[in-house]
């Protein structure tokens, strides 16, 4: 459904490098993830993909359709919800929904079976001006406008960014029901939390692509054993390990800290600790989220 080769773009004359080489696919009715920081080139492939932005090099194509010889056919068969609030702030709900419906020649009730599920949570708030809307609200109002023509692939920028935890949750769970009816989905995010929720996911950081694969694989392919390491003195202890020389990596991690070791250093460093003053230091092996190994990535 989005194929992309090696797709190129850079901004200021060449200066800045937003997007380097990326091409992978995406299959019908996949949820597939794009998992990176903020500037790592998230929204300028969207805006490719969505025919909104030209690239300097390379092919893409989404559900058949050249993004740029034949953009007209993807506008009208893609819903895009961009990372910021972007519908008419000072129309109501109801009015927001049948303008884009409008623009794409259909009404409401004609799909009202693909957004029924989601229209019900706001239709209580029809004639609510859309700028008075929570956040949890405005995410669902943009989500049934991108969704009221039935498109064949959804773009998604960022669409929980800001947004409270309860509706991240109920959002997700409406992707999934989206998926269900055959709609494949492209989505970017910073929260690696949401990264698992996907089919596939692409790390990407600086324009660069770090790893494809499903969510599951990416973690069983960390290199050796992770350990979460806690002590009073979070700092310190952050400090200590990172002049340890059997240390292979430390980050903080919450109230621990992540670290990997170099051969027999993760047998020595509970005893290098206790040298420095940490009597209190707690280790424990865990498995590797997918954060761990999105760091792990940028290390090599």
């Amino acid at each position: 459904m989005i194929q992309l080769n090696h797709i190129r773009k850079t901004y200021n004359k060449g200066k800045v490098v937003a997007l380097e080489d990326i091409s992978f696919t995406v299959e019908n009715g996949e949820i597939f993830g794009l998992i990176g920081p903020d500037g790592a080139g998230k929204s300028s492939l969207f805006r490719i993909l969505t025919t909104l932005l030209l690239a300097d090099s390379g092919q893409a194509s989404v559900d058949g359709f050249d993004v740029v010889k034949e953009y007209r056919q993807i506008r009208n068969s893609v819903g895009y919800m961009p990372g910021r609030f972007s519908l008419y702030q000072d129309l109501t709900v109801k009015e927001n929904l049948n303008f884009f419906a409008t623009v794409f020649g259909t009404t409401i009730q004609e799909n009202y079976s693909l957004i029924k599920e989601i229209y019900q949570q706001i239709e209580p708030f029809n004639d609510r001006r859309a700028g008075k809307l929570s956040g949890g609200m405005k995410q669902k109002l943009a989500l049934c406008c991108a969704l009221v023509h039935r498109p064949t692939v959804l773009f998604l920028d960022e669409p929980t960014t800001g947004v409270d935890a309860v509706s991240r949750k109920e959002f997700w769970e409406m992707l999934m029901r989206l998926k269900s009816q055959g709609i494949t989905i492209l989505v970017s995010t910073p929260y690696m939390d949401e990264a698992i929720l996907c089919d596939r996911i692409a790390l990407i950081q600086k324009g660069k692509i770090l790893s494809i694969d499903s969510p599951e694989h990416i973690t069983q392919t960390f290199p050796g054993k992770l350990f979460a390491m806690k002590s009073a003195h979070t700092y310190k202890l952050l400090k200590d390990l990172r002049s340890f020389s059997g240390i292979d990596g430390c980050f903080a991690f919450g109230d621990s800290l992540h670290a990997t070791f170099k051969d027999s250093g993760e047998r020595e460093v509970l005893h290098f600790l206790h040298d420095k003053g940490h009597g209190d230091v707690s280790m424990e092996e865990i498995a590797p989220s997918i954060e761990d190994c999105f760091i792990q990535l940028l290390r090599n």
